[in-house]
């Protein structure tokens, strides 16, 4: 009978995978960053610079330079027969995975087989890996190097060396060796400091002019990435940058939220390792790469997964409901899914942000939330009581999100009204017909009135003749909203827009070439306040 769900569960898999892989293959935009490593490479392999290529999407090569080097071989096929390779060995790592939390998971060989091919299923479900398949990412390779040293299934002479090179190709697993250090393996972290080393140089004697333009300019350039503030950044620092923390005080803030987290992480990680589960101990490290990371997209956040499967199979209500909850921000976007139902904007965060918010509770709490850090008793309560804990946890954590304003970067209000709406009073309020609105605001570029409700505040106003173009940026760092400026009455262009809160907004009014003629942010919250007395 065992061996029957066995089968099943691993038929399950392959369903999901080929089904997964069709429906990568089918997109225009198929493994858009497998392009790009196949498109750098080819130019590196022309003489020109690796670090100037340019996808048609506009992505750059981001890697270290070893990374060239280990991915150099890739460029000896077809892109599209690269593809097929590719999602292949997607899913071959994705199963090596579940194998090495399969020994983490469960002592006992007789029910290892389920585990392995459950967790195998779950994996092939989850957003990260779903996000590994659609854009061809190596972060799969990676956190398969790091777990595998990390639980130190390797040879022993080989262990750090895994590690090593997966830092060399991408920088956060070296974290590790930091864990390595505090859990007294120092031979291990030696080797994996001279390997990544090792790596370094050689990149550099293979491709000197790539590795100085890499350590010396490329490698601070985080904005050659991406837009930070977006939600699929779900690090620590993209928190922060959708929160709109004043770009003085967002280093030194961010600096300590990483340290203390890593430190806590690391604490737990060692006890983790003491009482024999290396395994809960390297995940536990993983998810501290994710937190502290100034960049973490859904690609980079197998290891919370990772973290919500250990703690699903844990004993007790509370460690089975923290894995739960985990689990499903890792398979569903919950800011999409429950969006009409967070009738607060408060709460609309903390469901865009619940990946990043239970990655930081993992590792401050010691590992999935209150879950595995949580003493053993010799006396279990009652089932009752715990499920009563767990709802009544869940229900303060929602009730203190439901009175927070909604970071402004984070905003789900936002919406630009267009010509067809202007005949609603409701949007359009600050002048109505040709007239009125030709005799208000000649004074400046921008005019305009707020108006504020319960869950959002509405902006409606007119433009002079020299602007072209009119953006709102909801947060420092995030990316512009578009207004449109609209042709109501003769002569004169109105806008309107409403947005969850105008603490860090700034409306921006452009000219026809292009530069910025004003600017309007304190003018916006001295607005709010003046309207909201």
């Amino acid at each position: 009978m065992r061996d029957r769900r066995v089968a099943l569960v691993w038929a399950a898999f392959v369903v999901v995978a080929l089904v997964s892989c069709v429906l990568v293959l089918r997109r225009p935009d198929r493994l858009s960053d497998l392009h790009i490593y196949y498109g750098a490479l080819s130019d590196l392999h022309n003489g020109r610079p690796l670090y100037e290529y340019a996808a048609d999407n506009g992505g750059p090569f981001t890697y270290p330079p070893f990374a060239a080097l280990v991915l150099g071989p890739i460029t000896a096929v077809s892109e599209g027969v690269l593809q097929g390779i590719w999602l292949v060995a997607t899913c071959a790592a994705v199963v090596a995975i579940a194998g090495a939390v399969g020994v983490a998971l469960t002592t006992r060989q007789s029910r290892r087989p389920l585990v392995v091919a459950v967790a195998a299923t779950v994996l092939m479900l989850s957003a990260p890996v779903q996000s590994n398949l659609r854009f061809g990412q190596v972060s799969i390779f990676i956190v398969l190097m790091a777990l595998l040293d990390g639980m130190g299934v390797v040879p022993p002479r080989l262990r750090g060396v895994l590690v090593g090179v997966a830092a060399a190709i991408k920088l956060t697993p070296l974290l590790f060796v930091v864990y390595f250090l505090a859990t007294g393996r120092y031979r291990d972290a030696g080797r994996a400091v001279a390997t990544f080393v090792a790596c370094a140089t050689l990149a550099a004697i293979v491709l000197p002019g790539e590795s100085w333009t890499y350590w010396s300019e490329a490698v601070r350039q985080t904005s050659r990435i991406g837009n930070l503030a977006s939600l699929g950044n779900q690090s620590v620092h993209g928190m922060l940058l959708r929160v709109g923390v004043d770009e003085s005080a967002l280093p030194l803030l961010w600096a300590g939220l990483v340290a203390l987290i890593c430190a806590a992480a690391l604490l737990r990680a060692r006890h983790l390792t003491s009482e024999g589960r290396p395994g809960h101990a390297a995940v536990l490290v993983g998810c501290a790469t994710v937190a502290a990371s100034p960049v973490s997209w859904t690609h980079h956040q197998v290891w919370p997964v990772l973290a919500a499967m250990l703690l699903i199979g844990a004993s007790g209500v509370t460690q089975r409901a923290a894995g739960a909850a985990l689990l499903a921000a890792m398979v569903v976007s919950l800011g999409a899914v429950l969006s009409p139902v967070s009738m607060r904007p408060g709460v609309q965060f903390l469901f865009e942000n619940a990946r990043a918010v239970g990655v930081c509770l993992l590792c401050l709490a010691g590992f999935g939330g209150v879950a595995v850090a949580a003493a053993r008793t010799n006396r279990r309560p009652a089932a009752g009581r715990g499920w009563l804990r767990v709802g009544v946890t869940a229900t303060v954590a929602v009730a203190f999100f439901a009175v927070q304003p909604l970071p402004a970067g984070a905003d789900p209000t936002f919406k630009a009204y267009a010509l067809d709406d202007v005949a609603n009073p409701r949007y359009f309020f600050v002048c109505r017909g040709p007239v009125e609105c030709a005799a208000y605001g000649t004074d400046a570029p921008v005019t305009f009135g707020t108006r504020a409700e319960k869950t959002k505040v509405r902006v409606n106003g007119v433009v002079s003749p020299q602007v072209a173009r009119l953006e709102y940026f909801s947060a420092p760092g995030g990316a512009p909203r578009a207004v449109p400026l609209l042709d109501a009455y003769p002569g004169t262009l109105t806008f309107s827009f409403r947005s969850a809160t105008m603490a860090k907004g700034r409306l921006v009014a452009y000219a026809s070439d292009g530069q910025p003629i004003a600017s309007y942010d304190d003018e916006l919250a001295a607005a709010l306040r003046t309207t909201t007395r």
